[in-house]
């Protein structure tokens, strides 16, 4: 009878073995590239390390996720194109670039839009967020979660900007994408679009006045060296987003989707945390280097918004209404209105 029942066990147990056997040799071995424009300490960067952290946990060790940050595998639109070709497998950008591959993406670009980082995290992990990322694998990419650049402040090298008619005349480097530009053209400034991996460059060299970046970038990029003013304006919110070439994605099975997918999105909490640490920290620092930091007055800070918002809708056309009604809705519902 014990004999039987032994048997009966070894028969029951050897299935599920053969499964878990099965399940864990799903995960083939495999190596990725992984890139990014900003320099390691950046938060960005932080988040790309606790991925490869997850990612090797999950996987067993057996997917090995290569960093490559600072732009050495080019600028951000250099960069999107090798992971449509398939010779670069992941990066993480600021979402808006993607407004020349996905109109729709121009949308978080929009100025003066989330109060918070909280908000944003509620619209782009919501029904909105995903209404964009179901957008990409027609253009060759597949977005697995959104992550943080933060708010946009104003710096430049000629003066300080206290008022709306301040910025009149100054060279600023915006991000290579249709709205930044506007905005900042609409504000009097002469816009100029640059990929990052060159600004430092450009602001050395006076090719530009100034920029405009969260405090963490402002810091970890040195642009104290070669800037000596700085506006807190928060006009624009950089929302993040992790991208992987869907040439790549297609030849992997569901379980290793599965872990890249669940290792991006527990990065992403990490990553806001840091983020949002660091961005606090960062303005102390900067006005320790000597810049000198500028706030803007509510009413200067209303003269900006009622400035840009003819971008709204000129640009609403082109981003698609389903789009911008679902964004303001997402928002609505946000802010309990």
């Amino acid at each position: 009878m014990l004999n039987k029942m032994m048997k009966l066990a070894l028969g029951l147990a050897l299935p599920a073995m053969l499964m878990a056997g099965t399940a864990s040799a799903e995960i083939r071995e495999t190596t990725l590239k992984f890139a990014s424009a900003n320099n390691k300490g950046h938060p960005q960067v932080t988040g790309m390390e606790k991925f490869v952290e997850i990612v090797k946990e999950k996987s067993g060790g057996k997917i090995d996720v290569k960093l490559f940050p600072g732009g050495v595998l080019g600028g951000d639109v250099q960069t999107v194109s090798a992971l449509q070709g398939g010779v670069v497998e992941m990066l993480v950008l600021n979402a808006g670039i993607l407004a020349s591959n996905v109109k729709a993406f121009g949308a978080v670009d929009l100025p003066f839009l989330f109060n918070s980082g909280e908000e944003a995290d509620k619209i782009m992990d919501g029904p909105f967020g995903k209404s964009l990322t179901d957008k990409l694998p027609d253009t060759g990419l597949v977005g697995l979660a959104y992550w943080e650049l933060g708010f946009r402040n104003l710096t430049n090298n000629r003066h300080p900007v206290t008022k709306l008619e301040d910025i009149k005349g100054l060279k600023i480097r915006t991000l290579q994408s249709p709205i930044p530009i506007e905005l900042f053209n609409g504000l009097g400034a002469n816009a100029v679009p640059l990929p990052y991996t060159e600004l430092y460059t450009a602001l050395e060299t006076g090719t530009v006045d100034g920029q405009e970046n969260p405090a963490a970038n402002i810091l970890n990029a040195k642009f104290f060296e070669v800037q000596k003013y700085m506006t807190v304006t928060r006009h624009q919110y950089n929302p993040q987003i992790v991208l992987i070439s869907k040439v790549f994605w297609d030849k992997l099975n569901d379980e290793e989707k599965a872990v890249l997918q669940s290792a991006a999105t527990e990065a992403r909490d990490y990553q806001r945390t840091v983020s949002r640490e660091v961005d606090a920290k960062a303005m102390a620092e900067i006005k320790a280097t000597g810049m000198e930091v500028s706030e803007l007055s509510p009413e200067e800070t209303q003269k900006l918004r009622d400035a840009v918002k003819p971008i709204v809708d000129k640009f609403s056309g082109e981003i698609g209404a389903d789009t911008v009604s679902l964004l303001f809705k997402e928002l609505a519902a946000a802010r309990g209105q």
